[in-house]
């Protein structure tokens, strides 16, 4: 369990030298036995809908085990979660500030975003997923990914208490430790794939409070098409500088809304929060016109795909840059977006693998 911050009364004295009584200590250990681990527990349960509302876990530890045709929700941020020997389970869980470990479960859907996501024994598990690092699987077949969608109230806040990115997605780079040349472990879930036709939306009491949208236009994460084929050979890289207030991931999603509403031939590839040193921006862009920029903080860097998407998403740029004025980067050719969008990626992979 996380452990809880302790607190100290110091006492003082006037300047005649009278003490006042110095305020009983409280320690973290005492604060950690006030918690109820049972409250941060869902196990052995049976066609059943249940779980947590916001402010219920509040970032400590969770544990998912031994249920059985469940639908479970668990609508706060978590610091780890292990999910254990669960079958025909409908799961959604808030943002996870670490690991998400699923074992030996079979049969299940879940939506989760995380630092970390391994299996391990599992088999046909369908995956709404948001990722930071590359996700791992072992010893697990069937298993289903697509990207993120989800939205409610407090979601974005949560990730933001999780310490979690929403363009930092990996998705569907999935590392497969079990590879066998005869037998494929994982696939993609179709792209007109939706969450609500996996996993229903809860209807019940307790969560009628948590007004959920699964909206690909609601939701916190930007939904991108991964390592799906691509319908063109066109792409362009875009990368929204920090301006120092760490405004430029708002200013990314404005604009991501904004030119695949007016541009519905263009696609979200993919999209990535790094930081960069002036050397990478010189290699990348190939001038140091933007090594200032990225000495700001971390850089949005976004892949747009479509034919003829190069000049309409300058176009599009030119526009937002009238209505929210910030520094960013634009390829200008097919030929040179190629090589940037594979040298920021490459560079991207490397920043995660450290």
């Amino acid at each position: 369990m996380g452990c809880l911050l302790s607190k100290f009364g110091f006492g003082r004295s006037s300047r005649h030298e009278e003490l006042v009584e110095e305020a009983p200590k409280q320690y973290s250990w005492d604060k950690r036995r006030e918690i109820n681990v049972k409250d941060y527990m869902i196990e052995n349960q049976s066609d059943s809908t249940l779980g947590r509302v916001p402010g219920q876990v509040n970032g400590q530890q969770f544990v998912i085990q031994n249920c059985k045709n469940c639908n479970i929700y668990v609508f706060d941020y978590i610091a780890a979660i292990n999910i254990d020997d669960c079958v025909d389970c409908n799961i959604f869980l808030g943002p996870v500030k670490s690991s998400v470990f699923i074992r030996d479960c079979k049969n299940c859907k879940i939506v989760v975003a995380c630092q970390q996501f391994r299996t391990r024994d599992c088999s046909k598990i369908d995956i709404f997923l948001c990722c930071n690092t590359q996700p791992i699987i072992e010893a697990s077949s069937g298993m289903k990914f697509a990207c993120y969608q989800y939205h409610y109230p407090e979601l974005k806040m949560q990730f933001k208490m999780a310490g979690l990115s929403v363009f930092s997605n990996n998705w569907g780079t999935i590392h497969d430790f079990s590879q066998d040349p005869d037998e494929q472990h994982y696939s993609l879930l179709p792209e007109e794939s939706k969450v609500e036709d996996y996993i229903p939306l809860p209807s019940t009491e307790q969560f009628q409070s948590v007004a959920v949208s699964t909206s690909k236009a609601d939701s916190v994460v930007p939904l991108t098409l991964g390592p799906r084929r691509k319908n063109s050979d066109e792409s362009c890289l875009v990368v929204f500088f920090n301006d120092g207030k760490n405004t430029n991931s708002t200013r990314a999603r404005q604009f991501i809304d904004k030119l695949l509403e007016n541009q519905p031939s263009v696609v979200l590839v993919q999209t990535r929060d790094i930081s960069m040193e002036p050397s990478d921006a010189l290699r990348v862009f190939g001038t140091e016109n933007y090594s200032p920029f990225v000495q700001r903080g971390a850089v949005i860097g976004l892949e747009f795909n479509g034919e003829g998407c190069i000049e309409l998403v300058r176009s599009a740029l030119n526009a937002f840059q009238q209505e929210q004025i910030c520094d960013y980067f634009c390829s200008e050719s097919r030929s040179g977006a190629e090589k940037q969008i594979e040298d920021f990626y490459n560079y991207a992979d490397m920043q995660m693998a450290v």
